[in-house]
């Protein structure tokens, strides 16, 4: 079972006509739905289970600019302006506390890694440092473990991410968005190249444009217009504790585990150093596309073969307009946390700082992440169909960099000047001959 999450009410009325149509309720495509209705567009947002109830609550909840790809940076830093006033926005509490993050350095190698983004992120106005191994310790009380030193990006926050996504689903309610959950899509319509409705379990809305935020479920969606885009799913798996105290303010990652401080006294516990992958036919169709990828991370992920497979082999099939669709049998993605994953955070948290010592769990849970063979997003129309557009494949950075990719994707559907270059998200990427790889900082 995931987190709790705030409850958002649904619209009372079903509408049969909209300029827009966003698909999938985590914080991007309400980041996009609150943008499109703050700049007056009629928007309406489709969600098959409830507001925020796959990744978008499952997520560690860190806004940073630390490490990120070099392409995202522009994105990030506007993300963070918006961050910033968030509360006042959405008039709710989002969690939002810029209170740093740090990233040791686990030997020289890593630490000569993180230098070397120093020094490319200043050409973007940000200004990480280096710490030493005393200044860590400073920072990170009662650290008995010893690192090269830490990347620390002291403009970087964290917020909750149970409570901010709805936050601003109720501040986009409040500007005219029409909001169905428990409203799964069956299938995208077109005609004359261009979209023209989407048909849902509830009827068909008429629209000039949709925009699918699916998460995890943007490739199985898009197959159904003909548009294929390499996406995954990696699964993470998360922790909370109950109220501890102990003086630590940033968010850490100490490589094998990283916290958080929670609004109510406990801490998120995760961990990127393992991440199960489950073998999938998608997995062994974009197998070359990710290779690159893998090759670099293979360390931090653990492979699959299980019930998975067949599931998606036999269940996982676009939507038929007249028909219930997997969207409607599977109304929220919640896979089980891994347990090895968890022993070992809480094991290696224990050693690494005796103040965790008499931690208890409050709650675990896992998310399905959705990945792409770079690791970085499409933000992106779809050049051979008229009206569609992507948001999806943030590969674990999406909630940090939701709110700027809201915005970014509600400038492309109106043909506005985009709040950043799109062009590194573009969905061509793909197919146009650019050499497709991702960055590793971290």
């Amino acid at each position: 079972m995931g987190p709790i999450v705030d409850v958002v009410p649904s619209s009372a009325d079903f509408p049969r006509q909209t300029e827009v149509v966003v698909i999938g309720g985590g914080i991007v495509g309400i980041a996009t739905a609150l943008a499109l209705v703050r700049q007056g567009v009629q928007t309406v947002l489709l969600e098959k289970g409830t507001v925020a109830a796959e990744q978008s609550s499952r997520n560690w909840g860190w806004c940073r600019r630390t490490g990120r790809d070099i392409r995202e940076l522009p994105l990030i830093n506007a993300s963070m302006q918006l961050w910033e006033t968030m509360n006042q926005t959405t008039g709710r509490e989002t969690g939002f506390r810029r209170e740093g993050i740090i990233y040791s350095s686990r030997n020289e190698q890593q630490r000569e890694r993180h230098l070397r983004w120093i020094e490319e992120a200043r050409q973007y106005d940000i200004h990480s440092q280096m710490l030493g191994p005393s200044e860590l310790a400073a920072r990170v009380p009662g650290l008995t473990s010893s690192f090269a030193g830490a990347l620390f990006t002291e403009a970087d926050g964290r917020a909750e991410p149970q409570k901010a996504a709805p936050a601003m689903a109720m501040a986009a309610i409040e500007a005219g968005l029409n909001l169905q959950q428990h409203c799964a899509v069956r299938t995208i319509e077109r005609s004359g190249g261009r979209v023209t409705q989407v048909v849902t379990e509830h009827g068909a809305i008429n629209c000039q444009s949709v925009v699918v935020a699916g998460g995890a479920w943007s490739r199985l969606l898009l197959q159904g217009c003909g548009v294929e885009i390499p996406q995954l799913k990696v699964l993470s798996t998360v922790m909370r504790t109950r109220p501890l105290e102990a003086d630590i303010s940033s968010c850490v990652s100490l490589g094998s585990v990283a916290m958080r401080k929670r609004l109510d006294g406990g801490w998120t516990i995760a961990s990127s150093a393992t991440n199960v992958v489950d073998i999938t036919p998608d997995g062994l169709r974009f197998m070359k596309q990710f290779m690159p990828a893998f090759k670099v991370e293979r360390g931090a992920l653990k492979l699959k073969l299980g019930a998975r497979f067949v599931e998606e082999a036999l269940l996982w099939k676009p939507g038929q307009a007249d028909k219930t669709s997997i969207y409607e049998r599977i109304r929220v993605l919640d896979p089980a946390p891994h347990q090895p994953s968890l022993q070992q955070m809480v094991g290696d948290l224990k050693r690494a700082l005796p103040a965790f010592d008499g931690l208890q769990v409050a709650q675990s849970w896992a998310g399905l992440i959705d990945t792409m063979p770079d690791a970085i997003p499409v933000i992106s129309g779809v050049d051979n169909v008229a009206g569609l557009y992507i948001a999806t494949g943030f590969s674990g950075h999406g909630f940090g960099i939701a709110p700027a990719a809201g915005q970014l994707m509600a400038d492309l559907v109106q043909n506005a000047t985009p709040i950043v270059d799109a062009t590194p998200y573009r969905l061509s990427r793909f197919t146009d001959g650019e050499l497709v790889r991702a960055q590793h900082w971290l």
